[in-house]
């Protein structure tokens, strides 16, 4: 009796240790108070990835083998059962108060054991200002995402701060170095120092904090942290400094890059060793370390390649002997030469834009014969760059690239997915379909795949709805084989004017590939449904970015129209369409206003709030402004072709930054036809002052968003 009892007691003993330690309570909590008492949550010990959807009486049960398949199991459910998708635009929402039954058992597994979270530039286009209820957020998307393995580098910098210190650096030194928030992800890869800065003493402890906060909440979920390891990144000046034998910094589109600290210096491995300590000191050690000691950097000087890889690989090892090297296949990195002497298993190769330009043996610009040989790698989509606002996808590419993967020899050591994207927030419907992929064992088309992601999105099917997001499948968001274009087709509004405007940033690579008209026949379509999905916090915001992509597609057009009148000397015609183009500027301008996610006071007002006083929100500020419009100095956005590679189409900046732009090109213009000599217009000198201003933007978003897309989409197209 006395042996049962206690039996009792333990199992009574471990049920409430497990309850108390489910994150997924909390989690149901999150998105909805009461939700986690509709569900039973059962953790099952197995090898396979695996979630399972079941029913016991009125509750539906989400089996798994850890909390994250578990998670992703819910999402599933959630998505597919009770119409609620929960994404960057909201990750709250009311369940209904009886929950649809699972009536028959749904099993999912996957040899994917491995999915990946975030690019270093994720770190700065999108979450640079970050605290820890937006982190939270993020958190709990991953685990509903099935994200196991993110890059986790807040608080790289006091890592930094405190290993300089002990080498002698003085503050003011170390500020120099260290990039400001905005700019931290290009810095921590080796590609400038200090701009941006100086950083005050609080943003260091602040940076501690929240990743102490965000590793807390990875480990309650049994996310495995990637952190940042030490790659050789020395100041630029520790060559005169500390006598360090250096490979000498170059530049990177205007900016001084670090140095490169030889990894014959005998000082490596100490000053890796402090790195490291510090580290452990702050946030302990992690079984992942990225590293990525040459991006973009074509002529590093003299170093034996083969010797760094090593240096840096037994750096890692020093500090936990089973960790594994996480490194980005970009361009020419890894270089062979620097991997060929490692065993497999020692190093984890993100193969960065498989969907576009895969590396791992296929087919594309960047085909490797060999593939990454006997590495382990994972199968990543890109999809964003600059965290530009445009929609955007490869579907049918992705879907064919991600299943040739099943058959093809060169994917042996395929280990998983991942998200590369440089930001986020924008074009849920490309996330949601790469996540489901290690689910999802055989091949579907996006057609199918369509059809049942606007059911789950918008709560019901619709057949009008669907009509419109199959021409959007079929053209904006299924972008071919052969384009290498580098994300969304950017907006004509953003560009800085000239007589041949096409991409915004230099390194785009835009090349058509649909019919710009099919937006506005899309929007449309959404348009004469929308009221009966007021209130519907997915299809407003879908619904808003659509019209703001049609009224794009439809500026570029008026452009074009506005040039060969001026070349035709009409200039009838010319004042018509220079018109038209500034009134669909403000009128996206105005539809931007309606939600929060496309108003650029949420970015600044971001920034501003991290501030402790006035001197720190002004220098928070000046990062956010300066990141999405001029990017560096003179030197840097003109020369270095910087400029508006992170530009965007938000509310505020496309009326007080863009339409002055395009106001004084086409007032040029118009003098030139008019007689008078054409005179050149110092975009650079228009731009500055806005990245100074600190005139207020707000935040929340203002007026009914489907009537004030009514009315924009008709002026536009004059409906």
């Amino acid at each position: 009796m006395k042996i049962r009892t206690l039996t009792i007691i333990l199992l009574l003993v471990f049920t409430s240790t497990t309850i108390l330690a489910n994150p997924i309570k909390g989690l149901l909590e999150r998105i909805d108070k009461g939700a986690s008492k509709k569900f039973v949550i059962e953790l099952v010990k197995n090898d396979k990835d695996f979630f399972e959807l079941d029913q016991k009486g009125n509750k539906v049960v989400i089996r798994g083998n850890n909390y994250i398949n578990i998670a992703t199991g819910l999402n599933w459910y959630l998505k597919y059962y009770a119409g609620v998708h929960l994404s960057w635009n909201g990750m709250q929402s009311k369940l209904p108060d009886t929950l649809p039954p699972v009536t028959q058992k749904e099993r999912f597994d996957t040899d994917l054991s491995l999915r990946y979270n975030f690019n270093y530039c994720t770190y700065s286009y999108s979450m640079a200002f970050w605290d820890w209820e937006r982190w939270q957020q993020e958190i709990d998307w991953m685990a509903l995402h099935g994200i196991n393995l993110p890059l986790a580098i807040v608080g790289e910098e006091t890592i930094w701060y405190n290993l300089l210190d002990k080498l002698g650096y003085t503050k003011e030194e170390i500020n120099n170095y260290i990039a400001g928030p905005a700019f931290l992800a290009w810095w921590e890869m080796n590609n400038l120092e200090g701009w941006g800065g100086p950083n005050p003493d609080s943003w260091y402890k602040q940076q501690e904090v929240l990743q102490k906060k965000i590793l807390k909440r990875m480990k309650e979920y049994g996310i495995e942290p990637v952190f940042p390891g030490y790659s050789g990144m020395v100041p630029s000046n520790a060559k005169e400094k500390l006598g360090l034998n250096v490979a000498e910094p170059r530049l990177w589109n205007g900016f001084v890059r670090p140095a490169f600290l030889q990894p014959t210096d005998p000082r490596f491995k100490e000053i890796a060793a402090l790195y490291y300590d510090e580290m452990e000191k702050l946030f302990g050690k992690a079984n992942y370390y990225s590293m990525d000691p040459f991006h973009e950097n074509k002529s590093i000087g003299e170093v034996d390649f083969d010797a760094a890889g090593k240096a840096i690989m037994d750096a890692m090892k020093a500090v936990n002997p089973n960790a594994v090297w996480v490194i980005q296949g970009w361009t020419e990195n890894p270089r062979p030469e620097m991997i060929n002497s490692m065993k497999k298993g020692e190093l984890l190769i993100l193969d960065l834009f498989s969907e576009c330009r895969p590396m791992w043996g296929i087919e594309s610009i960047w085909k490797r014969e060999k593939g990454y040989e006997n590495h382990e790698w994972l199968f990543c989509l890109l999809q964003n760059f600059g965290a530009n606002v445009g929609l955007h996808g490869r579907m049918d590419q992705l879907l064919d690239n991600f299943y040739q993967t099943k058959t093809n020899p060169l994917a042996a050591n395929l280990t998983g997915i991942g998200l590369a994207m440089e930001g986020i927030e924008n074009n849920p419907v490309m996330y949601e379909l790469m996540c489901e992929l290690p689910w999802r064992p055989e091949k579907f088309t996006k057609e199918e795949w369509i059809k049942n992601y606007i059911a789950a999105r918008y709560g019901e099917y619709n057949p009008v709805v669907e009509e419109a997001w199959q021409l959007l499948g079929s053209t904006i968001y299924n972008c071919p084989f052969g384009n290498n274009q580098q994300g969304a087709h950017e907006s004509i509004f953003c560009g800085r004017p000239s007589m041949e405007n096409f991409q915004v940033s230099s390194w785009s690579k835009m090349a058509n590939y649909y019919d710009p008209t099919v937006t506005a026949e899309a929007a449309k379509l959404m348009l004469n449904t929308a009221d009966q999905y007021k209130g519907n916090n997915n299809f407003e915001y879908d619904l808003v970015d659509i019209v703001r992509q049609s009224l794009a597609d439809q500026g570029r057009i008026v452009y074009n129209n506005a040039i060969a009148a001026f070349k035709s000397y009409d200039k009838k015609s010319f004042e018509k369409y220079s018109n038209e183009f500034l009134q669909l500027l403000l009128l996206q301008d105005e539809l931007l206003a309606t939600r929060q996610e496309f108003r650029v006071g949420n970015w600044i007002n971001q920034a501003k709030s991290l501030g402790n006083t006035q001197e720190e929100k002004d220098l928070y500020e000046w990062n956010a402004r300066v990141q999405i419009s001029t990017w560096g100095n003179r030197v840097c956005a003109n020369d270095g072709k910087l400029r508006d590679y992170a530009h965007k189409e938000w509310n505020g900046i496309l009326k007080d930054f863009y339409y002055p732009r395009w106001e004084a090109f086409w007032s040029m213009l118009n003098d030139q036809l008019n007689g008078k000599p054409a005179v050149e217009i110092d975009f650079y000198g228009m731009e500055e002052p806005w990245t100074l201003a600190n005139n207020p933007y707000t935040t929340e978003g203002e007026g009914d968003c489907i009537e004030t897309a009514k009315r924009v989409f008709n002026q536009a197209f004059n409906q």
